[in-house]
């Protein structure tokens, strides 16, 4: 069964840095959209960061431009989300995710969270003022 394993999470300071990885399980990440989204307590899923299928192009929120960095690694089938200058606002429950088979997803519409179908267990990321 297709699936991520996703790692990486924890509890930093403010202004810290942490990494996300995720692991495919079952499928490869090979000619897939991936993306990281969000969801705080009490809000909707967001879409953080996403990349494309040749990695050589990514989308990030205005919320985390110039701090949160995607990137993937498809001999691996592994996602990463390398974060930093982290503030309390980036506190919540992170998800991988991977859209369908060559979809193109252009611009913003790679942040959509219905537009992908396979999703990892979510990683707890807590920041402290």
């Amino acid at each position: 069964q297709a699936h991520f394993v996703e790692s990486g999470g924890g509890s930093v300071q403010q202004g810290g840095s942490l990494r996300l990885s995720c692991a495919a399980r079952g499928f490869t990440l090979d000619n897939r959209r991936i993306a990281w989204f969000r969801q705080a307590p009490g809000k909707e899923r967001e879409g953080v960061s996403c990349i494309s299928i040749s990695g050589q192009s990514t989308y990030h929120a205005d919320s985390v431009k110039g701090r949160f960095t995607i990137s993937r690694d498809n001999a691996e089938d592994t996602l990463y989300l390398q974060m930093n200058s982290l503030s309390p606002e980036d506190t919540a429950v992170y998800y991988c995710a991977a859209a369908k088979y060559r979809a193109a997803l252009p611009g913003a519409t790679c942040l959509i969270p219905s537009n992908y179908y396979i999703w990892g267990q979510g990683t707890q990321v807590t920041v402290s003022s």
